[in-house]
């Protein structure tokens, strides 16, 4: 499946990853598509105009790109979207990186999803090795579900993850913290997550591409959420890390695990060890900056294993210290143009 025959050699090819600011790169997102199934309005716009076809890296590209960031030391590789499980073959790249997770090469495969295809798929994923998902869910309520993703599939998703327990894979909710949608509702959700043995990890919503409204009328500071979920319950700080920028507590009263993940009150930059592909082969060194490589152009110009080792570092010198990500009254509108979907959660 890899492209590639002609390896870096040992020397110059295997060496960290290492940013300007001494940052180890062991954390690879990768965006397996822009389309997604659903139209959550923090997201995107309900008439969403997806990328063509051509402009998407096969699967045997984006092998082949994760493989030669595996070979400078990525460890970790996160399949996103869109959603990652309407990409058709995806079960074959998930297969061929899921052997790697059992040869030792990579220490984990995992997946983020908004559920709808888990009944489908769950059995598979944990097959090939993936221990465990990211699923995105903002609501139990179906009339706010239908609401907010345009689709009134609430069933669908809950089916999901029942499939997904079932199958033994782990599981972590994420919730877009949302004024307008379900800040009322954000402890019932974490009483039910946690009664089913999932931890629950709240979000700030991110100022990404054109949506149908104006950001300030759904952005919920989580400093604002936290502040009340304390005068409810024991919130204990624990050093439960998962890879990413959520920082987590215990819930004493439920048991259960709870994350923050907060880029506009209190940013996560300094210790970012992450960098996204998304499936038109752009690298992104930070998630709220525009500046990116372009690998898909190299790679369709014959670029051999040693120039996109070479290219890999040159992006890597290019990461900034931080996003530049702001909500206010004065930053009403997106801090980047791409979409959220483009470049993978």
């Amino acid at each position: 499946m890899n492209l590639l025959t002609n390896m870096p050699d040992a020397d110059t090819g295997n060496r960290p990853l290492i940013d300007p600011l001494g940052r180890t790169i062991t954390y690879l997102r990768v965006s397996v598509t822009d389309r997604c199934d659903l139209r959550c309005a923090y997201c995107m716009p309900q008439a969403m105009t997806f990328l063509p076809k051509a402009e998407l890296l096969t699967l045997e590209e984006l092998d082949t790109l994760i493989h030669a960031f595996m070979r400078r030391g990525v460890r970790k590789i996160r399949l996103t979207g869109g959603e990652p499980l309407v990409r058709r073959g995806i079960e074959t790249l998930i297969e061929r990186l899921g052997a790697e997770v059992k040869a030792g090469n990579l220490d984990e495969l995992t997946l983020t999803t908004n559920g709808t295809q888990l009944a489908t798929h769950a059995e598979t994923l944990a097959k090939a090795g993936v221990k465990r998902i990211n699923v995105s869910l903002d609501t139990l309520d179906p009339d706010t579900f239908a609401r907010l993703t345009r689709r009134a599939v609430l069933s669908d998703v809950i089916a999901g993850l029942d499939a997904a327990q079932a199958a033994g894979l782990s599981i972590k909710i994420n919730t877009v913290a949302l004024s307008d949608y379900n800040a009322h509702e954000i402890p019932a959700l974490i009483e039910w997550a946690h009664g089913r043995g999932m931890d629950l990890t709240l979000i700030e919503t991110m100022p990404m591409g054109e949506i149908d409204g104006d950001r300030m009328d759904q952005y919920l500071p989580l400093s604002e959420v936290r502040s009340q979920l304390e005068a409810k319950w024991r919130l204990t700080p624990i050093p439960h890390r998962t890879g990413g920028p959520a920082r987590y507590v215990r819930v004493e009263e439920t048991g259960g695990r709870l994350g923050f993940i907060t880029p506009l009150t209190h940013n996560f930059c300094d210790g970012c060890n992450r960098v996204r592909l998304t499936c038109t082969g752009r690298l992104y060194m930070c998630l709220g900056q525009d500046d990116a490589a372009d690998f898909r152009a190299l790679m369709r110009a014959g670029i051999d294993a040693a120039g996109l080792d070479a290219a890999i570092d040159e992006a890597i010198g290019r990461k900034p210290k931080g996003h530049d990500f702001h909500i206010d009254a004065t930053h009403r509108d997106s801090a980047v143009a791409r979409q959220m979907s483009v470049t993978g959660g």
